[in-house]
């Protein structure tokens, strides 16, 4: 009883508004940080609660919501791209409760906590995407039956295709159109020049926009299940969102970074052949693009991509055995992997480049209003010359932080997204919807369990009574238990734990009825008591096992609502077990063991 009530006693300190400052790659939490949160804040003349700082977070906890939602804006403007701001609910559990690991247990989303975002696919980005996987098809096509042709260039909704003669573009169309039936092909002259113009069909862009969003949600639910989050919702909301609800997250920053990045890999080749200078100056050459590494040097990269994220089908994240920085190694799919071999074959002792590219989603509160907006960032992390040919497997070193690896492992090994995809709205679950939920939820156990200890009270006297404290520490006991789990309550949940309060006397039940049997055919009563207790178990054991093994099958089949409800069902029975009959049995014994008595008070 001490250990239960020990461990669910922190359910009864609630929790406070909190913003959660995580660093973003290469920034860090110190002194500094911590000073200027302050200042900031008191520049606003706001009044956090309490700041804590964590492993390499910053916790500022509020007294209310709308504090909460001024500050995250406040520090969000003041921290800028280095500093993941985010909301968060964060337990008041004091600190000698904590050092025993007594924690809350987490509630869902239909009670209180966790996290709600809206996600939008970019349509265009994923038709994008297709266009220039085409481009660079059609130009292994072309040249694989030799086929001239000047250019291939993809533009918005078309793919521009320019021949050296009418000759060699009727030749071109005929081979693409034998290889991709699902183009629209339209040939056209532009000043004297043979042009194709290769569309995708409006089946073929209703099948990307299908498949990019179906591909995101089997993303971001791996993404989720790497976070090791408790019967989360990620669903379809018309044709281009998501709706992701994380019931129980604590850290809130963390999951809006994997969630909302959508960090992938391309590996190029280096343009060695022109100068770097002139195309700071604005004379790119054709065929190249600029770029920054992180270190502040550009390169001309070539605009053909040797492999991309969405070919990767492993990564993991660990140390380079020569220099000791962190690395990724990377496994490619076979198409890949045949890639990447062809392109080190022909370029060994030449340099290849490793490009990082992240997009992400910025939220502002502009008269009163969130404003999102997106940013890509495009930057190379490594510049390696190839030693040797390889294919399936390789190493990627460059990356700022052991962090940093890790995150960029789990994102690359839980799949590319098909399309970039931005958090349009973040919100908690709002406290009234909770507060109201709990308040019915909490009413329910409360009537449900006062009318049951008014009946065994009345029915049985003084070993109904026993019954009811019995019953009392049986509640007690299944919270205990949720909270040292750290499992998810939501209102299935409780309907569990209300049906639990019904199921915990019936073995009670049980056993006073047979003792009042034992009387009545002449039996002592200590020797009624020990026959009460004896012949009802197996009937006792029998009934609550099968009620178990259905709760087991639920929590095996079910999904999300029913495996809350079979948590608590499972857990009721097996404590319910424990207070019947030992528990009862040790009051009883207490009461009137070794005692000569006449009659008994059930």
């Amino acid at each position: 009883m001490v250990v239960g009530i020990l461990y669910a006693l922190p359910n009864l300190y609630g929790e406070d508004p909190a913003v959660q400052i995580s660093p973003a790659r290469g920034a860090k939490i110190d002194d500094s940080i911590e000073g200027l949160v302050q200042a900031r804040l008191g520049d606003a003349s706001l009044q956090p609660k309490r700041i804590e700082r964590g492993d390499n977070n910053l916790l500022v906890r509020f007294e209310n919501t709308d504090e909460q939602l001024e500050a995250a804006d406040v520090l969000r403007e003041a921290l800028g791209d280095d500093y993941v701001v985010a909301l968060n609910l964060a337990p008041s559990t004091p600190a000698w409760l904590q050092a025993i690991n007594a924690l809350p247990m987490y509630l869902g989303l239909d009670l209180r906590g966790g996290v709600h975002f809206l996600m939008e696919v970019d349509m265009d980005a994923a038709i994008a995407k297709a266009l220039e996987r085409y481009s660079s098809d059609l130009r292994t096509v072309l040249r694989k039956g030799k086929v001239r042709y000047v250019s291939i260039r993809p533009s918005s909704d078309r793919i521009v295709v320019k021949f050296r003669s009418a000759a060699d573009r009727e030749r071109g169309a005929e081979l693409i159109h034998k290889e991709y039936r699902d183009l629209e092909l339209k040939e056209v002259d532009r000043k004297g020049a043979a042009v194709l113009e290769v569309r995708l069909s409006d089946q073929e862009q209703r099948e990307i926009r299908k498949l990019a969003l179906q591909q995101n949600i089997t993303t971001l639910r791996n993404r989720i299940n790497e976070l090791g989050v408790a019967e989360p919702v990620i669903q379809q909301q018309g044709d281009r969102r998501v709706v992701v609800q994380l019931p129980g997250v604590q850290d809130t920053a963390a999951a809006k970074r994997i969630l909302g990045a959508t960090a992938t890999l391309e590996y190029r080749a280096v343009d060695t052949q022109h100068d770097v200078e002139a195309a700071l100056k604005g004379k790119v050459p054709a065929g190249s693009r600029l770029y920054r590494h992180r270190n502040g040097q550009y390169y001309l990269l070539k605009n053909r991509v040797i492999v991309t994220g969405d070919q990767i089908v492993n990564a993991r994240s660990g140390f380079d055995s020569r220099s000791g920085t962190p690395e990724v190694s990377v496994t490619l799919d076979s198409k890949g992997a045949r890639k990447m071999l062809a392109f080190t074959k022909e370029n060994v002792g030449k340099p290849m480049a490793v490009v990082f590219i992240e997009n992400k989603s910025v939220t502002r509160r502009v008269n009163g209003k969130p404003v999102v907006t997106n940013k890509k960032v495009e930057e190379i992390i490594s510049v390696a010359t190839i030693r040797g040919v390889f294919g399936k497997q390789f190493q990627t070193t460059g990356l700022d932080s052991p962090q940093e690896a890790h995150e960029l492992a789990l994102l690359l090994r839980s799949g590319a997204l098909a399309a970039p995809i931005r958090i349009i709205e973040e919100r908690t679950i709002g406290p009234s919807l909770g507060k109201d939920n709990i308040e019915q939820g909490f009413q329910s156990v409360v009537i449900g369990f006062v009318l049951v200890l008014v009946f065994m009270a009345m029915y049985y006297k003084v070993f109904g009574l026993v019954a009811d404290l019995a019953l009392a520490v049986n509640l007690v006991l299944i919270v205990a238990l949720l909270s040292m789990l750290q499992a998810t309550l939501t209102m299935p949940g409780i309907a569990g734990i209300v049906l639990t309060v019904g199921m915990a006397v019936d073995a009670n039940v049980l056993i006073f009825e047979r003792i009042r049997e034992e009387l009545k055919n002449g039996n002592s009563p200590q020797a009624s008591i020990h026959a009460g207790y004896a012949k009802a178990f197996s009937t006792i054991a029998d009934a609550n096992i099968t009620t178990l093994i259905a709760a087991v099958v639920l929590f095996s089949f079910g999904t999300g609502p029913i495996k809350g409800f079979a948590v608590t069902l499972s857990l009721g029975i097996i404590t319910s077990m424990f207070t019947a009959i030992m528990g009862t049995r040790a009051i009883i014994n207490l009461l009137y063991g070794g005692r000569r008595l006449e009659r008994l008070p059930v």
